[in-house]
């Protein structure tokens, strides 16, 4: 595939899993009440593999619509032009095409632990089938036949592996490492998938309707985070860690964290108690702040802890208009 397509390719992922939730998800990515085929997860869970080491997933037209959206949009002067080049390549509009997506990270067998885990998106919208495969085939990307779909198959920079794309139903679209694509079309005739991973999807259920979440093991987000030595070096041992939010008029949400034993969730929750208490002293002369602050509720029992939180749409706007001068 030609630099320009790759260049394509990875900008349009980037677009879909950072453009979410306009910079407030971040490096974690919800489903509404309506994207739920049970009390376990979002149906799209069962296009990934068991070993996925994280997940996230938002209800993108719901958080694109948000009150809070709109007034962060009216507040900073993003720039969209990662968004007007993914609708020239491929007619995808992100605000109006796109319904919820699911991205999953799944650690490559046979690799060396430095090595970041594989990508898998999937994501459910309205898709111009035709016009997509045509663009990328005129960049140099090639089609294969695999179990009666079509993938689009190209590389990835310095050969690190393959990415296709491929339609696994009318409107829904797997996007990332091929042999992951390759899995996803496996898994729609059954099979084990991510569902079956009882320590992972115990931190889903715990999730709730929030529009938006992420959930995924804390070794490998801090290592491929980039988290400083010394952070990770001074906390309590972690398991798992999850976030979820609701994105409505307000940014709600709560963030939990699995130790290892009881007595790492004590520690960890001194540590949190320390951290808190330190936000509250900085804060006491920002009025702005006070009613977030005074939202933070650190909870959990046994090896669990969590902090739940409150931000006003009010304070976002305050963010906003300083990293507006910076822009």
């Amino acid at each position: 595939m030609k630099t320009k397509t790759r260049y394509f390719v990875i900008a349009s992922l980037l677009v879909l899993t950072v453009g979410l939730g306009t910079g407030l998800l971040a490096y974690l990515a919800g489903f509404s009440t309506n994207a739920f085929s049970g009390p376990g997860g979002p149906d799209e869970l069962q296009f990934v593999p068991p070993d996925a080491a994280l997940l996230a997933y938002a209800d993108v037209h719901d958080v694109m619509t948000s009150e809070l959206h709109g007034r962060l949009r009216a507040a900073i002067p993003f720039k969209q032009e990662g968004q007007h080049r993914l609708e020239e390549q491929t007619g995808i509009n992100i605000e109006r095409d796109i319904d919820r997506i699911l991205i999953a990270l799944v650690p490559r067998r046979d690799a060396d632990a430095s090595v970041p885990p594989a990508a898998l998106v999937l994501a459910r919208g309205r898709f111009d089938d035709v016009k997509i495969e045509a663009l990328m085939r005129e960049h140099g990307a090639r089609v294969e036949n695999y179990k009666g779909k079509r993938l689009i198959v190209g590389d990835l920079p310095q050969g690190e592996s393959m990415l296709s794309l491929a339609f696994l139903e009318p409107g829904f679209v797997s996007v990332g490492n091929s042999n992951l694509v390759r899995s996803a079309v496996d898994l729609r005739e059954g099979g084990a998938s991510v569902k079956t991973n009882d320590e992972i999807m115990n931190m889903v259920r715990e999730l709730g309707t929030a529009n938006a979440w992420a959930v995924g093991r804390f070794d490998v987000i801090a290592k491929h985070a980039n988290l400083p030595a010394e952070m990770g070096n001074k906390l309590p041992p972690v398991d798992w860690i999850s976030a979820s939010a609701q994105i409505d008029s307000s940014l709600r949400g709560v963030i939990r964290t699995q130790a290892r034993n009881e007595e790492a969730a004590n520690d960890l929750r001194d540590v949190v108690r320390g951290i808190m208490a330190l936000a509250r002293l900085q804060g006491a002369s920002r009025p702005e702040f006070q009613k977030m602050l005074g939202s933070l509720e650190l909870g959990g029992a046994a090896n669990t802890v969590s902090v739940s939180f409150d931000v006003p749409a009010e304070v976002l706007e305050s963010y906003a208009a300083v990293a507006a001068t910076r822009l």
